[in-house]
């Protein structure tokens, strides 16, 4: 992307670890702000050693979230330190955002309170494991244990077996995400009020929205969501069917599509059958119509009926692997699969674009403390 990105001139503080804080640190600075990443004297980011595999001494999953960011190492305990992370915040951030445990900044005056009222423009982001309130609020969380809780665990896989974890971390980069938006809509009404804010997330309420349709139909009615597999509670057909020699993914959303399905199918009658005919009798008589379509699918393989289902407009797709993906020309053309300005490690860009344009501003990852001449150490008086 050539120009000037849209948060050029903007100074992020993260004092994060782990996931969450690091994912909404990397977003804001590939769309042009600063971002100087505060670690533990000594040990850093826990993520820098959450390897195999390791480029550069550190982890490929540390590179991911931390590549062009500056690195400064400290100890909060130590009161110089602090003083002149403080110092450092209050002279020169736009935003600050933290993912430690609720309040522990406060004791090193960090906390919200004591750096707005040095710096009122400053808007500070908490990114906590289960809110700011309740009986959970002290709770330490990591991504798994918001899946559990949150009954996204009881959602995810087949009908009578043991609940999954989503295998993504879901919810430390969606609360990252959330992280983002709030600030950037913070720093919108900053334009008008001159002011800055608190923003708070945390992962329990980021997996509690990606649960609300689930949540929101059981409250309709009463029933717990089922779980199903590659398919989805509201609308059948809309799941993987195994062909002759590989799996496909198939979804045919509306009536209309599930007519040119069943014709392809060479099934016809099954669209106005009345068990069929509608998408809520799809649902209701969902076991009868999968066995049905399933034996047909079988026998013919994968690449004859995908293009049979693209020819008349079905949505459509194989079941890739992470290695087909990237090698995908669909991957490529989008130019998403990046590599840092050190040529170190490839990484994925953010999915957006401005003008038809992706931010490519992709910088090394930091060694730890690389950056610590950013900060004014004052001794402190005798």
């Amino acid at each position: 992307m050539t120009g000037t990105l849209p948060l050029a001139g903007l100074c992020v503080v993260e004092i994060g670890h782990s996931l969450a804080a690091p994912y909404a640190g990397m977003i804001l600075g590939s769309l042009g702000a600063e971002v100087i990443k505060i670690e533990s004297e000594g040990s850093g980011d826990y993520a820098r050693d959450w390897g195999p595999p390791f480029v550069d001494g550190a982890a490929a999953l540390f590179h991911a979230v931390n590549h062009g960011k500056s690195s400064i190492a400290l100890s909060l305990s130590n009161p110089v330190h602090a003083a002149a992370l403080r110092d450092l915040i209050v002279a020169r951030a736009d935003v600050v955002l933290q993912n430690l445990k609720a309040g522990s900044l406060g004791k090193y005056g960090l906390g919200p309170e004591d750096l707005r009222a040095a710096n009122p423009a400053l808007v500070y982001c908490n990114l906590g494991a289960f809110g700011e309130v309740g009986p959970l609020r002290d709770k330490p969380g990591y991504d798994p244990l918001a899946q559990a809780l949150s009954g996204l665990m009881s959602l995810v896989g087949h009908p009578d077996e043991p609940a999954v974890r989503i295998p993504v971390s879901v919810n430390d980069m969606g609360t990252g995400l959330w992280a983002a938006i709030g600030v950037l809509a913070a720093l919108l009404r900053r334009k008008t009020t001159g002011v800055g804010e608190v923003v708070s997330v945390s992962l329990y309420e980021t997996a509690l929205t990606w649960g609300s349709m689930q949540i929101t139909d059981y409250l309709a009615n009463g029933v717990l969501p089922g779980r199903w597999g590659s398919g989805t509670a509201a609308i059948v057909p809309h799941q993987a069917f195994d062909c002759l020699d590989a799996p496909i993914m198939v979804a045919a959303g509306n009536d209309r599509l599930f007519g040119r399905l069943c014709d392809v199918l060479d099934c016809a009658p099954l669209a106005a059958d009345p068990l069929f005919r509608s998408n809520g009798a799809r649902v209701a008589n969902r076991v009868a119509l999968i066995e049905r379509l399933q034996a047909v699918f079988r026998t013919k393989p994968a690449e004859v009926w995908l293009a049979a289902l693209d020819a008349v407009g079905i949505p459509c797709g194989p079941i890739l692997t992470v290695d087909q993906v990237v090698r995908q020309e669909q991957t490529r053309a989008l130019d998403l699969i990046k590599t840092t300005d050190d040529g170190a490690v490839q990484v994925v860009g953010l999915p957006i674009s401005f003008g038809g344009c992706r931010p490519d501003r992709i910088g090394r990852t930091p060694k730890l403390g690389e950056h610590n001449g950013l900060l004014t150490i004052k001794e402190a008086a005798e």
